[in-house]
């Protein structure tokens, strides 16, 4: 694949917003700009192609001239790979979706390799309209292809780590901000809401800090990430007397899933160190991360009062609720939350090696 076409290409050829295209200009000129080989054929009377586009004359080799008004075996192609005996028209006539893996001879030209799909588009009623197939380019780059596109992902990826640095300094300086003006206003107002913003906001930062010393684009090692929460944590709320009981293994995941978790591990311990101890001389909060073949398990615990009686965590509308809710969406998460008046509150975060690993990763990650 030549990589400028749509992922979803089963999905194109079967939209029910193409079936005015053999008879619209408006279509045809829309499908003369997809980066993507279609020809159109209609079915009735007779099953002729009537279109193709400018994309399958550089593909195929063959104008539209030559194949329109004429069936589907006019295409030139073979079927590619062991013990298969078809052409390309014929299986784009008895296949639907995806049609399979095609050579097609380019008179003066070496070979395109293609794949071929195939679909019956409807009109309003529910009865066929016409065929549409589209080809993709799966032929094998050349070396100077291939390396001309190394070097674009070089570029890219340079270009991706210098807005991750930029990034990165950008959150630090928002913290620090925050941070100063929460000093400047104690006393005049309650400041806690300012200091829980700029533990949030430097979970967020973080994240960009180990994406660009570790170099990888959307993997992070959570034991490393919950580390350094806990040293920005430890730093903006530490009281005397609260011992800090940490075990963290090693443990690669996508960045949409260190991401809530951090931020949730952030949350626990700020509650943990506000208020867990209140009236106490001291005690003990516990992070565990601990990976097995499995998966993870993330433990937030202290030995404090506990919950009140009748309040439950996360609240509903709070920060808590929708990070949680996040994990459980992003990584199938399940996330448990034990307490009882003074003997301290648990909560645990599981989740599978599957749905947290770097390739699992979804494109939104939830968290506002």
């Amino acid at each position: 694949m030549n990589g400028n076409e749509p992922r979803d290409v089963t999905s194109f050829v079967a939209s029910p917003e193409l079936v005015g295209a053999p008879d619209s200009e408006r279509f045809r000129c829309f499908l003369d700009q997809v980066p993507i080989a279609i020809v159109v054929s209609t079915l009735h009377p007779r099953e002729l192609i009537v279109y193709a586009n400018s994309e399958f004359e550089k593909l195929a080799g063959q104008s539209e001239a030559e194949i329109s008004g004429k069936p589907w075996s006019a295409l030139r192609g073979d079927a590619e790979g062991p013990g298969e005996d078809r052409d390309l028209g014929a299986a784009i006539q008895e296949s639907s979706d995806c049609v399979g893996t095609f050579r097609i001879a380019r008179p003066g030209r070496e070979d395109a390799i293609v794949d071929a799909h195939s679909n019956i588009i409807e009109d309003n009623d529910g009865g066929p309209s016409f065929r549409l197939a589209a080809l993709i380019d799966a032929t094998p780059l050349t070396a100077d292809e291939r390396q001309n596109l190394e070097h674009v992902i070089r570029e890219k990826d340079i270009l991706l780590r210098e807005i991750q640095h930029r990034v990165k300094n950008n959150l630090q300086l928002i913290t620090a901000l925050i941070r100063i003006e929460a000093r400047n206003a104690r006393g005049r107002i309650d400041t806690e809401p300012f200091s829980r913003l700029a533990g949030r906001i430097e979970s967020v930062q973080l994240v960009y800090k180990l994406l660009s010393v570790h170099g990888k684009e959307d993997e992070i090692d959570l034991g490393v990430y919950l580390s350094e929460i806990v040293t920005g944590v430890m730093r903006a709320h530490a009281v005397e007397g609260i011992r800090l009981d940490l075990k963290l293994d090693a443990y690669p995941v996508s960045v949409n899933i260190a991401l809530p978790t951090g931020l949730l591990v952030n949350e626990l311990l700020t509650n943990s160190l506000k208020h867990a101890f209140a009236g106490r001389d001291g005690g003990t909060i516990t992070l565990r991360s601990v990976a097995d073949d499995s998966g993870c398990r993330v433990l937030v615990a202290d030995d404090g009062v506990g919950l009140p009686e009748g309040v439950t965590w996360p609240r509903s509308g709070r920060m808590g609720a929708l990070i949680v809710q996040s994990l459980r969406q992003n990584a199938n998460a399940k996330v448990t939350v034990a307490s009882s008046a003074g003997k301290g509150t648990l909560v645990t975060m599981a989740f599978t090696r599957a749905a947290s690993a770097p390739q699992a990763s979804k494109s939104d990650n939830g968290v506002g």
